[in-house]
């Protein structure tokens, strides 16, 4: 019956793998952008994703198989125009702070404004395929809301075309609809079994537990999972994997060298902590003011304490997202762990005992997206159940192995520091944005009030006051209620 073929097309690299009918992956690919380091921040050239979607689509077609069908999924939200010119990725402030939905239809206005000329957008995964010889879809999971000119809306799982030879594939080979890369590792990890939780692991991450639908608290907003009446709460991270290349960019170590050393120090990294902030807080804080901050610090910390503090910051992470869910009823049984970070076994024995729960590894965590892509492809040619079944019975997931908690009153005493320093940033922060405000509206009183000026000159200080108001109601807007009403979106890598 040959191979799926299931594809991670995400902002800086393609994954691909090959599975058999048995679930077993015969083999796989990783092709990074190495122009993606030159790209400005929110943007991305085509020409290189499709250079790479060539280079990982011929390592795995080109395999002793017969090639079945090839699915396709990626980051999101990104919104591509079908020619060669640049996308617009989810790292854009076009439609920061919005939905998923609403950030897409900001990014195709932004990318017509720009190039001058009205554009055809697609998501990243659908533009590959559309690339390959799909028809014009829009390839969406179970409950997404459709998004506005973006093509002919398809499930899941569904056959949009056959290939038509681009990029060396062989003709005729079904072509089938994927969705975001964070619904994708759902499907991988397992998140059909309530109380199943994933850490996709990628640059940024965050924590999502499977729950029944019937079950989910009102004040938890939840993705549509795999299987039916199953849903997905949590929320995303700003801080995972990116904080260990930040680490390896200021010590001049690699990353492997970082986590050899880490292994050096012992739970609670000799009191040092880091607060991994140093592009804001998605959840539970939605705050992004934060910055970084190192605590701790005396002339015998060095690069071993900070690389092992790295590690456990992020796992302390991943806790704040879970208690806040314990404290409205949601349980965690396992953790499935994905993406590059859960090589480490390290990194996964931390989180296994921050958050006290059995962690669960495959054999490729790197591959858990193009995996559920593979699921896809294969449901889309009878091999299995597609999304939206009544249980996972039919559905290969990757082999597995288990770290087990050693919990520690260090870490329980490190997440509880972790937390408090938090609330006292998030709150000198607050103090600092309303003695600005008020020493910014006495300034502007004193210009009207205090210094007579021509009408003009005072109309103009007027002004100038109403915009300071403004700008600083929108730089301190209170948090949501819930930590998870944002609607957020869990990224890869």
């Amino acid at each position: 019956m040959g191979r799926v073929i299931g594809i991670d097309l995400g902002s800086s690299g393609a994954r691909a793998a090959a599975v058999s009918p048995d679930g077993v992956t015969r083999c796989w690919a990783h092709e990074h952008f190495p122009e993606a380091s030159t790209w400005p921040a929110g943007r991305a050239d085509p020409k290189a994703w499709l250079s790479g979607l060539d280079r990982v689509l011929q390592a795995v077609v080109s395999f002793d198989a017969e090639v079945a069908a090839i699915g396709i999924g990626g980051q999101a939200p990104t919104t591509v125009p079908m020619g060669d010119q640049f996308a617009v990725t989810c790292r854009s402030p076009v439609g920061s702070g919005l939905s998923r939905r609403d950030q897409h239809v900001a990014q195709h206005v932004f990318l017509e404004k720009e190039l001058g000329c009205a554009v055809v957008p697609a998501q990243s995964w659908d533009w590959a395929l559309r690339k390959l010889g799909a028809d014009n879809i829009q390839g969406l999971w179970p409950a997404e809301e459709l998004l506005p000119g973006f093509g002919e809306p398809v499930g899941v799982g569904t056959i949009i075309g056959e290939s038509d030879g681009s990029l060396g594939v062989r003709k005729g080979i079904p072509l089938v609809s994927g969705s975001s890369d964070a619904y994708m590792s759902f499907w991988a990890g397992g998140l059909g079994e309530p109380g199943r939780g994933l850490d996709p692991g990628g640059r940024t991450g965050g924590l999502g537990v499977a729950v029944l639908a019937a079950d989910r608290p009102e004040e938890l907003y939840g993705f549509p999972g795999a299987v039916a009446d199953v849903e997905v709460v949590g929320g995303p991270v700003n801080g995972h994997g990116e904080l260990l290349e930040w680490g390896a960019a200021v010590s001049g170590k690699t990353i492997p060298e970082l986590l050899a050393v880490a292994e050096l120090v012992p739970a609670g990294s000799d009191g040092v902590l880091v607060l991994p902030y140093q592009d804001g807080e998605r959840a539970p804080r939605w705050e992004t003011r934060l910055s970084g901050e190192i605590y701790g610090l005396n002339f015998n910390t060095g690069v071993p304490e900070i690389a092992r503090a790295v590690l456990e910051c992020a796992a302390y992470g991943l806790r704040h997202i879970y208690e806040e869910l314990k404290a409205v009823g949601v349980e965690m049984d396992v953790l499935t762990c994905g993406g590059s970070p859960a090589k480490s076994r390290l990194w996964n024995s931390i989180k296994a005992s921050v958050l006290e729960v059995p962690v669960d590894v495959s054999d490729q965590p790197e591959q858990m997206s193009a995996y559920g892509c593979a699921l896809a492809a294969g449901a889309g040619v009878g091999w299995w159940d597609g999304v939206g079944a009544d249980d996972m019975g039919s559905w290969p997931l990757p082999p597995r192995s288990r770290v087990e908690p050693e919990p520690s009153k260090k870490y329980h005493e490190g997440y509880e520091r972790f937390v408090a320093l938090g609330d006292a940033s998030v709150a000198r922060l607050n103090r600092i944005s309303s003695a600005s405000f008020k020493n910014r509206s006495l300034a502007v009183r004193q210009r009207v009030f205090l210094r007579p000026q021509s009408p003009m000159g005072s109309l103009q200080v007027m002004m100038t006051g109403c915009m300071l108001t403004l700008s600083n109601l929108s730089n301190s807007a209170l948090p949501p209620e819930s930590p998870f009403s944002a609607s957020p979106d869990i990224s890869s890598p």
